[in-house]
């Protein structure tokens, strides 16, 4: 019987499930595994990162836009704690990442080691699966476990537990196999239930002018032509949620773009209003994307839903008809269904004239601003200008205050896939940073930009330092405000202009970015926009736009509670 420890099985499952990358940080009871990664033949470039929560961005970005899981890692302690941020987000955003955290000895346990938690119960909530590995011989079934929970039915993130002594204890090699079913995500997706099928065909083909609001799922699903074709045969325009922007190319003539109270805009949300019956695929309908749940109107407008989870249909609207099961089987099905009968395009009111004229008003006001040489510069001039000399196969990664209303309603994608990132389950500052290094190392050849406000920039400057040691040749824009600008729009709108605590000096980012051996421009007026995105895109080696903006509590930013 062939043995090996329990540092290298790790390593060994982390082979045989195909994983090419690990994002983490080490520390004292790490050392057993980072001892295997050193002595093994195993393939898998281990990325050091500044900060856990950092690795753990990277691996949600990372899986993404790779479609297999993200593996991030970090010691007891601090390290657990620290990593906690992303692993949640991966997990409410159905983004499978495995989150490897190395904790004291299980003989240590209760004699007040340092760095002593109860990792299990702190991983609990946060996590779709989560376990401490108390022996050795576990780590195997712990492992094909933990992959097999990740990528089946409704994806999500995992925690694995891993004491000192347990990292030493021996394996036998023989159990140490893998199921590479389990390797991407989504594994073994379900379809719908056949008389669930042709009782929702019925109801949908019965209504006057609906509209389809996507999530994340189809995204996720890769649904986008079975999307496009159920669209285009019945004439439905088709609306997302931020996190569903690539459902479909949003220049395709049925694209109303993102909808709701961040991203969407009044024109937008006509359209919804228009519909007399709302289609939600892969979508939780949830605060964001129904402006807290008024639009669609539960009172006068019917509910279709479509989710690979059963306990998100019916949770916010009472629903007609609902499908539960993978978007792109779900959809492939219907489409199935509906040529049986050979169903042509109807006439809708909401036709292509309508969602043209929605898209015209919407892009006339954008443009107004987007032209404009006011001082300090308008975001939407930044916007447009990204989108200007943006590759075609780029991949932008926005964080959730300034860029994020900017981006979902402006950046118009040219084609479905995943293209567009952000972290819109909760929203944390310093995501784009760290996650565009993510971004790049699992989509190489394209160009990865990262934009993000100056308070995300302070949560995350760190990881400089891994993109300038790894050369990574991607672009950091930076939006140079002075302030924590959501926050601060809030209390304009909602508090009588009580500004408290929101404001912060002004950085010299580009400054920053140099001492960190980065190539950076300061831009503080549109004359020199041009000039520095073109030359910050098309370099070969990283580099930073450090922009003076309007600030968001001053400017006219698609979120509908501020436009109210």
């Amino acid at each position: 019987m062939n043995q090996m420890s329990g540092a290298e099985a790790v390593v060994t499952m982390l082979q045989r499930y195909g994983v090419k990358h690990v994002f983490g940080l080490c520390g004292d009871t790490s050392l057993p595994i980072y001892d295997a990664f050193y002595r093994l033949d195993h393939g898998i470039t281990h990325v050091l990162t500044r900060d856990e929560r950092s690795a753990a961005y990277m691996a949600d970005a990372y899986a993404r836009v790779t479609g297999r899981v993200g593996v991030c890692e970090g010691p007891s302690g601090g390290g657990a704690t620290y990593i906690l941020p992303g692993v949640v987000e991966a997990n409410e955003s159905s983004i499978p990442v495995l989150a490897l955290t190395t904790d004291i000895g299980v003989s240590s346990r209760g004699r007040y080691v340092l760095t002593e938690l109860e990792q299990k119960a702190l991983f609990r909530p946060l996590t779709k699966w989560n376990d401490v590995v108390l022996q050795a011989e576990r780590i195997p079934t712990t492992f094909r476990q933990a992959f097999r929970a990740m990528t089946t039915g409704r994806p999500g993130s995992a925690h694995i537990g891993l004491p000192f002594d347990v990292q030493r204890q021996p394996v036998d090699e023989a159990v140490l196999h893998a199921d590479s079913r389990h390797q991407a995500y989504p594994a073994e997706p379900v379809g719908p239930d056949p008389d669930a099928l042709e009782t929702f065909v019925d109801a949908l083909l019965r209504a006057a002018n609906p509209v389809i609001i996507c999530g994340g799922g189809p995204v996720i699903a890769s649904a986008w032509d079975e999307l496009q074709r159920l669209a285009e045969r019945l004439m439905i325009p088709v609306a997302t949620s931020i996190s569903g922007k690539g459902a479909i190319a949003e220049t395709h003539p049925l694209s109303i773009g993102v909808v709701g109270s961040n991203g969407g805009v009044p024109e937008t949300r006509a359209i919804i209003e228009a519909s007399d019956c709302i289609v939600f695929i892969g979508c939780r309908a949830g605060s964001v994307t129904t402006e807290r749940w008024r639009y669609p109107d539960p009172d006068r407008q019917r509910i279709l839903h479509i989710d690979v989870d059963p306990e998100v249909i019916g949770a916010n609207y009472e629903t007609e008809a609902a499908l539960v099961g993978d978007a792109r089987l779900t959809l492939a099905a219907i489409n199935t269904c509906l040529d049986k009968e050979k169903h042509e395009a109807p006439t809708r009111a909401l036709d292509r004239e309508k969602i043209a004229e929605m898209r015209a008003a919407k892009r006339r006001i954008f443009q107004e601003l987007a032209t404009s040489d006011e001082t300090p510069m308008r975001p939407e001039r930044v916007i447009a200008t990204l989108t200007k000399y943006l590759p075609d196969n780029a991949v932008v990664v926005a964080d959730p205050g300034t860029p994020c209303p900017y981006l979902s309603a402006y950046l118009q994608l040219q084609r479905p896939g995943r293209s567009f990132i952000s972290n819109r389950a909760h929203g944390a500052l310093g995501y784009s940073l760290p996650a565009v290094v993510g971004a790049k190392i699992g989509r190489p050849e394209a160009k990865c930009v990262a934009v993000m406000g100056d308070g995300s920039f302070g949560f995350a400057c760190g990881e400089m330092e891994t993109i300038q040691r790894l050369g990574l040749p991607v672009t950091l824009i930076v939006i140079n405000n002075a302030a924590f600008g959501w926050i601060k729009a809030g209390q304009r709108s909602g508090f009588d202009q009580r500004y408290f605590s929101v404001d912060f000096s002004p950085g010299r980012h580009a400054q920053i970015a140099r001492a960190f051996g980065i190539e950076a421009f300061e831009v503080d007026h549109p004359s020199a926009i041009d000039i520095a995105m073109q030359k910050a895109l098309d370099a070969d080696h990283p580099t930073l736009l450090d922009i003076t903006c309007q600030p968001l509590h001053e400017a006219n930013a698609p979120v509908s509670e501020w436009i109210a």
